[in-house]
């Protein structure tokens, strides 16, 4: 893989979220190295490290070695721009859904501007949750016949890779210098998760629910400043209009 190209590639990482079975995070390791991607993030897994891993892995023990353990997903992609979550269901979560083909291509576009980009995979049995699948952007769903879709997570992580791989080459050239996007940084997965508990505790503040649940409304919202893709100095101003409403509504409510 040309030098530029792993420039690329090294900003994009896998993230296995729950995963049951150690035998398939080695096995997805494997995928991921034999199409030049060596990043991967395990969130809550049931058992890690384990010889089992090893052995699946097949040799691509640098990945294991690397991989990058945490607790939560939120945790896993906190300095991500752009997070994609593969899903084979349609959930409670409305996203827009891209091909892996497709998804490549997005990614590919993103970590050529200098951004951090995470491809999200769920348990084994379940999946990808809502309360995780909400964190996503967008969702990869992979064409597979209706009356026997399930991939194994390793299948679906190698799929996905092999598409990414296809996509470096014919998206940049070697000689092709990484441009940093212009002006502000982009807001990160955290400060954008922050500014999501800021906006739900300011409309909670303003009383904007009049006792209806909050859940829908933040869903849209959040799909909303997702495709705005606010940078930093923007959502400081977000953040100081919520301030200033919740000070004036803290006012009104002194003054009865």
């Amino acid at each position: 893989m040309p030098d530029h190209a792993q420039t690329l590639a090294s900003r994009l990482r896998i993230v296995l979220v729950r995963p049951s079975h150690p035998g398939n995070i080695g096995a997805a390791a494997r995928a991921m190295r034999t199409m030049g991607l060596t990043r991967m993030n395990l969130v809550a897994p049931h058992a890690f490290p384990h010889p089992e891993a090893v052995a699946l892995a097949a040799g691509a023990t640098d990945v294991l070695d690397a991989a990058v353990v945490t607790d939560t997903l939120p945790a896993a992609i906190a300095d991500c721009r752009l997070v994609l979550g593969a899903t084979a269901r349609r959930r409670g979560v409305p996203l827009p859904e891209l091909d892996p083909h497709a998804a490549a291509r997005v990614a590919l576009d993103a970590v050529g501007e200098g951004a951090e980009v995470a491809l999200v995979f769920g348990n084994e049995r379940t999946g990808l949750e809502n309360d995780e699948l909400i964190c996503c952007h967008q969702a990869i769903t992979i064409p597979s016949d209706p009356a026997f879709s399930s991939l194994n997570l390793a299948q679906a992580v190698q799929v996905i890779a092999y598409e990414l791989r296809m996509a470096l080459p014919g998206r940049v050239s070697p000689a092709a210098p990484v441009s940093p996007a212009a002006g502000d940084p982009p807001a990160s997965s955290e400060q954008m998760e922050g500014f999501y508990a800021h906006l739900a505790q300011t409309l909670t503040d303003i009383d904007f629910h009049k006792g209806r649940s909050d859940r829908t409304i933040m869903q849209r919202l959040r799909r909303l400043f997702q495709r705005a893709e606010p940078d930093q100095r923007e959502l400081r101003i977000l953040r100081g209009i919520l301030g200033e409403a919740q000070r004036m509504a803290r006012i009104a409510r002194e003054g009865k």
